[in-house]
């Protein structure tokens, strides 16, 4: 059983900083990307960003500037560093990775619970 155990969020002032942290847990082979998403009230699941197994990032154009994605490959981790957070940043942050449990069986997706980012005004 894979687990995804998110950590960090909050809420703060515009112009502050946050820090979300995610390890994912349990059988795991392999781990092709990892990253964030976030769905904000009202809204689509969006893309915030993303990181290969061999460190190529990708971020959506909103954050780029803003926030930074790092991973460990060897405790299966990542972090996402925001800063000059905005009010539009407000949102349900979701930790994702694409797994593959055992050798031999296809990748699947799998998510954290969410936790919730609140950027005030």
């Amino acid at each position: 059983q894979v687990q995804l155990l998110e950590s960090g969020g909050g809420l703060v002032q515009a112009g502050g900083s946050l820090r979300l942290a995610c390890a994912a847990s349990g059988s795991i082979f392999s781990i092709n990307t990892m990253g964030w998403y976030r769905q904000a009230p009202g809204k689509q699941r969006e893309l915030v960003a993303t990181v290969t197994s061999g460190g190529f990032t990708n971020y959506a154009d909103s954050v780029k500037g803003r926030f930074t994605l790092s991973r460990d490959n060897a405790k299966n981790t990542v972090v996402l560093q925001m800063n000059n957070l905005k009010p539009e940043d407000t949102a349900v942050y979701y930790c994702n990775a694409n797994i593959r449990a055992h050798w031999g069986q296809p990748l699947y997706d799998y998510w954290g619970q969410g936790t919730q980012v609140t950027v005030s005004s």
